[in-house]
């Protein structure tokens, strides 16, 4: 009964935004060459956008096909809604295909208020490299495309307080037709932005806040998020609460010769073993449940000219787990429709290492 409110609901407010409504269209295909030590595979996604405005009304929709070929079907994440957003995997010799809806939500905005209901992406944080206040979207940093987060089902609403402050509530419905709740307030001040954060669901209480600045007239941009987490983890046979202390330390600089550096610390107070974490891969704090208690990590991109951009991503663990991640790539932009890149995942422990070549069409 829940789910089909929130259908109906979305349905309503997309049928208002599509009346006599501006669209603007967007076609994507990104394809992957991965190769490891054991096998060579690709990877390829093709992804419509349609988004629609008129007056004040909003919709979005973005779906993609997914095709696997040279590997067994691989584990793919599964968003935590209650709606079935994937379809039927389809497997052939030597690999798979399905589709999925990777946004859908519509809404409303104008000067002092904006509402958002259906399948989208929350943004929570401050963080470039981990985001430990965002339990609804959060970043996956070692993965193939990070910023690749999964949507939530939820009914978003801002309210501008003012031109320098600003609160939003957020209601979520999981797969288990649980809610997860939100409250945000950000301000805007003379010294930078500051934010407070809350979330609440059945198994998990968090209270964040996120800092950023510039630091005088240096150039340079600091920033700070942190969390206290209380939530309930999986053990073999039972389960139990416990509380967790994150915070990152960031700063961004940009040389004049174009070099942009980025420099990034997590402390954690806790650390988990892998067999707790696997036993936890489905929480919703599973992005916060890490190995270590402080990682330091970094990127550094360079232009060489218009059309060639360098960068390197390096994070090393200290304390409990030492290991570190490195991930070069260099960008070849054609034009505004085609792009090519060549990099690669490198990291310690039972990770495979994987070089990938990816070419990225858009129209």
């Amino acid at each position: 009964m829940k789910v089909k409110l929130f259908i109906s609901l979305l349905l309503l407010l997309l049928g208002t935004s599509f009346l006599n409504a501006d669209t603007q269209t967007r076609f994507e295909n990104s394809n992957f060459t991965l190769s490891d030590t054991q096998e060579h595979y690709n990877y390829n996604r093709s992804r419509l956008r349609v988004d629609y405005q008129q007056e004040n009304y909003f919709a979005t929709l973005i779906g993609d096909v997914l095709n696997y070929y040279g590997i067994d079907s691989p584990l793919i994440a599964v968003a935590d809604t209650p709606l079935a957003i994937k379809s039927r995997q389809k497997e052939y010799e030597n690999g798979s295909l399905y589709a999925k809806v990777h946004r859908l939500y519509g809404g409303y905005e104008d000067e002092d208020n904006r509402i958002v209901l259906g399948l989208q992406n929350i943004t929570m944080g401050v963080g470039r490299l981990w985001n430990p206040t965002n339990i609804f979207n959060p970043r996956y940093t070692y993965a193939l495309e990070p910023d690749e987060t999964l949507p939530v089902l939820a009914l978003s609403y801002t309210r501008h307080l003012s031109s320098t402050s600003d609160i939003s509530l957020i209601a979520s419905q999981k797969n288990d037709l649980t809610y997860k709740y939100a409250l945000r307030y950000k301000s805007f001040t003379e010294y930078g932005d500051i934010a407070f954060n809350t979330i609440l669901s059945e198994q998990t209480t968090m209270l964040g806040y996120e800092l950023e600045s510039n630091l005088a007239d240096t150039g340079i941009e600091v920033r700070s998020e942190g969390a206290y987490v209380n939530a309930k983890i999986k053990q073999i046979s039972s389960s139990e609460e416990r509380e967790l202390y994150q915070a990152i330390l960031g700063a961004d600089y940009g040389f004049v010769n174009g070099l942009n550096l980025t420099l990034e610390a997590l402390y954690s107070s806790n650390a988990f073993n892998q067999r707790e974490i696997l036993l936890n891969s489905d929480s919703e704090i599973f992005s916060n449940l890490s190995d270590s208690q402080l990682y330091v990590g970094g990127v550094l991109s360079y232009p060489l000219n218009i059309f060639l951009n360098l960068s390197v991503s390096y994070i090393e663990s200290f304390i409990t787990h030492k290991s570190h991640f490195v991930s070069p790539n260099v960008t070849y932009t054609l034009n505004d429709f085609n792009s090519f890149s060549l990099g690669a995942l490198i990291q310690d422990g039972d990770a495979k290492n994987i070089l990938y070549f990816n070419y990225t069409l858009s129209f």
